[in-house]
């Protein structure tokens, strides 16, 4: 196989992946275009979605690479079963990361916001959130990585080139809109929306 076959086949197999992350990247911009009162009704919430957006696509990016590589070493099966001790674990281990580092990122945004004299949400109001928006979204994430990657592993594509750009598109798209399911159901619950 020549360089140049082996980067066509590269191309051929990422291709449709980034234009759906091109195309799903300007939907979840959209919504957030949309969320001006959200925004408004808890400062400091435009500077904890680049937080958000970024954790989503480093903790299920690493979840995708875990079972992309499991995949390749034969050590589970290209598909869900119950009894799937490995794949069940590091979906755990994805969901409780991505629930972590979100409500770290909102105590940190906090933190900093009130240090440098900004308007800024009550810490509870940013933590439940981060929660809720993390949750959500990490549920629907890990469903769709493994999802993609065991679908493109069954029809003989990487899954490793599969991951990157899938995961950008989901956690971008859901991110989003889970954020704003999120701030609509604290503001709901805090009496305040």
């Amino acid at each position: 196989m020549t360089v140049r076959d082996v980067a066509v086949e590269a191309y051929r197999e990422a291709l449709p992946a980034l234009s759906a992350s091109l195309v799903g990247g300007l939907v979840a911009g959209v919504v957030l275009g949309g969320m001006r009162a959200e925004l408004r009704a808890v400062p400091g919430l435009l500077v904890l979605v680049p937080a958000l957006l970024a954790t989503r696509g480093n903790v299920y990016g690493s979840l995708g690479a875990r079972v992309a590589t499991a995949l390749h070493q034969g050590l589970i099966e290209p598909r869900v079963t119950a009894g799937d001790d490995r794949l069940q674990a590091a979906a755990a281990a994805a969901l409780a990361n991505g629930v972590l580092t979100s409500t770290f990122a909102a105590i940190v945004a906090f933190f900093l916001l009130t240090l440098l004299g900004s308007e800024v949400a009550p810490l509870p109001i940013l933590v439940g959130v981060a929660i809720v928006a993390g949750l959500l979204s990490g549920i629907v994430l890990t469903a769709v990585v493994v999802t993609v990657v065991f679908a493109g592993y069954r029809r003989g594509r990487n899954p490793d080139t599969l991951v990157g750009p899938i995961v950008t598109t989901t956690g971008d798209v859901f991110g989003i809109l889970f954020l704003l399911i999120a701030v609509r159901t604290i503001l709901a619950i805090a009496g305040v929306f």
